[in-house]
């Protein structure tokens, strides 16, 4: 099973969404059905992946500069993986940036190399909207790396961690610039929910992914569940090329395995012929790794009392009973 690097422009082309609004049940043929939608025409990804809940935004496409992104959450993106060490971590947390409360996410960190992503870079996700949500002055630079990353922010609410908002861009991003734009557009823009407001912020959970480690392979069945997010390019039934992709994390969390995950990523792409095998060996597959990091509303004002400014934020903070 041949398998080479992507890199270059076949990757700095795509951008994502991921997660669903509910969770897809796969009755009848795997991959069948289901709310939610993913991928686009012409080689614009629409990606799925986060959490309980599962299905991918719709294939409208929202261009900013160079990049097209589509609503949801994960997706591959354009440059190998990064060996920078992380910067110092801040007093209370461990040598990997995360709070002993913390724990990074399913496809995380590889072959034991010290992880880029931090629990900062939440910090610093919280510091831009809560500055955007109540007119403050937005932060000021952060002290992590600012190496560029295909990147997602995904944002969740509630006991049950429903998905409130996810957007990315496979296309790699310094990570400054990149999660100050992604934290506003998955929070604010995401077609598929309402802009968020300031009664929602106790109870969110702010989830940033880094992707790397981008392969292209020739078989589909070529990647691990659990480990590998995969991005698919096939042609539908009108011969029009379309791309879609799902994070590590979305094949584990809904219990599938290979086949169904390609079937249910095939029709998110919006396949509606049957699925045979002979069609499955067409698809073309890239497969790539990510670091997550998650943290909650109260973990953030936690970490903030104990660093106040460790961001820049020149904002009073904000009182525990007014967001209990």
């Amino acid at each position: 099973m041949g398998r080479k690097r992507c890199v270059g422009a076949d990757c700095s082309k795509m951008a994502a969404g991921c997660c669903g609004v509910k969770k897809q049940k796969l009755s009848g043929s795997p991959g069948s059905g289901g709310p939610g939608g993913v991928g686009a025409s012409n080689g614009v990804v629409g990606t799925g992946h986060c959490g309980s809940d599962l299905g991918i935004g719709s294939s409208s496409t929202v261009v900013a500069g160079n990049m097209n992104r589509v609503n949801g959450l994960g997706g591959p993106g354009g440059s190998s993986s990064s060996t920078n060490a992380l910067s110092p971590a801040p007093g209370g947390y461990n040598s990997t940036g995360i709070s002993p409360n913390l724990s990074p996410g399913c496809g995380s960190g590889s072959g034991g190399r010290k992880m880029v992503v931090s629990a900062e870079m939440c910090c610093f996700c919280f510091d831009v909207l809560y500055c955007h949500l109540y007119g403050y002055q937005p932060p000021r630079t952060p002290r992590f790396t600012n190496d560029p990353y295909p990147l997602f922010v995904t944002w969740k609410i509630g006991r049950d961690k429903r998905l409130r908002g996810c957007i990315g861009t496979f296309s790699a991003m310094n990570l400054h610039s990149g999660l100050r734009e992604y934290t506003l557009t998955s929070a604010l823009k995401d077609s598929r929910f309402p802009p968020m407001t300031r009664d929602e912020l106790p109870r969110l959970f702010c989830s940033v992914s880094l992707l790397t480690n981008f392969e292209d392979v020739g078989d589909y069945l070529d990647w691990e569940v659990g480990v590998h997010g995969i991005r698919i390019e096939f042609f539908n039934e009108k011969g029009s090329k379309r791309t879609a992709t799902y994070l590590p994390e979305v094949a584990k969390e809904q219990g599938w395995d290979h086949i169904q995950t390609i079937d249910s990523l095939l029709r998110k792409g919006g396949y509606k012929a049957p699925i045979t095998n002979d069609f499955r060996k067409t698809i073309k597959l890239t497969r790539y790794r990510s670091e997550k990091m998650t943290m909650s509303y109260a973990e953030y004002i936690a970490h903030r009392q104990h660093h106040h400014y460790q961001n820049g934020i020149g904002h009073p903070l904000p009182p525990y009973n007014h967001y209990s």
